[in-house]
């Protein structure tokens, strides 16, 4: 989620008449298939700000539509991989191609974030070509990944009756775009679906299971030999010990340049 100036009006549009969605029929794929990231895989996430291209890391995470193709090429000629930042589970009413959400899927406003809809991802005929064009967007740039924002819809107050089964095939179809474009795609939270969804992502990300203390259910991933990108806000839980195999950093909220990797109290 990026933090936004404009505000949005707090209620949801009607309820509706759509049913839920079929648990998916898309099957995972092999992730030999997709650039995977290996656990510990150093990285930066900056989605605010212009990005600092001198943290010397394997991977940069970067807001993919405020970053042009100049700042992905620079980034791989340093030896870099890069992962679009996509909100595909939010709507932003920043972004340039807000207008083509229909009113029917933009539910409650996620607390905390103005400006930030969430999304009725039981409609994917209405969401599916406004999210293939950003993932198009990411492939033109050059980018080398998706990390999807806001795939747990069906656990928040989002304003519609999403069920697990509703988000399982949402976060699959989503999964798929990406492959489909060749691009790998990483699992943003979403803890409780990890052992549905670990073969259908290529890595984690996720924001302060050490602080919740929820850092043993991504452990899926590493076991996967897949990266888990992980962030802590405060300076308290970043000094406990890292999970094995986690890429740990300290963050700012604002998810601007400012890093510094999590480092155990001796």
């Amino acid at each position: 989620m990026l933090v936004a100036l404009l505000v949005v009006a707090g209620c949801s549009e009607p309820e509706p008449s759509a049913p839920p969605s079929p648990v998916s029929s898309v099957s995972p794929v092999s992730s030999g298939k997709y650039w995977t990231p290996a656990p510990g895989t150093t990285w930066q996430w900056q989605l605010s700000g212009t990005v600092d291209r001198s943290v010397d890391v394997a991977v940069y995470d970067i807001d993919g539509f405020t970053n042009g193709a100049d700042v992905v090429a620079s980034l791989h000629a340093a030896g870099r991989k890069v992962i679009c930042y996509v909100n595909v589970g939010a709507a932003e009413d920043f972004r340039s191609d807000y207008r083509k959400f229909p009113a029917a899927v933009l539910g409650k406003g996620l607390d905390g974030w103005p400006g930030e809809r969430w999304l009725d991802v039981r409609r994917w005929e209405s969401l599916e070509p406004i999210m293939s064009a950003r993932f198009d967007m990411c492939r033109t740039k050059g980018f080398d990944a998706i990390e999807p924002d806001n795939v747990d819809g069906f656990a928040n107050d989002s304003g519609f009756p999403l069920t697990s089964a509703d988000q399982l095939t949402y976060n699959r179809r989503i999964a798929a775009l990406a492959h489909s474009r060749g691009l790998s795609i990483g699992l943003k939270n979403d803890l409780e679906q990890v052992p549905d969804l670990v073969n259908d992502f290529q890595f984690a990300v996720n924001e302060e299971c050490l602080a919740y203390d929820e850092c043993s259910e991504l452990k899926p991933f590493v076991d996967a030999g897949k990266a888990v990108f992980h962030v802590e806000y405060s300076d308290e839980p970043c000094r406990k010990t890292t999970p094995p195999g986690f890429s740990s950093l300290r963050k700012n909220l604002e998810l601007d340049a400012f890093v510094r990797p999590c480092t155990p109290r001796r």
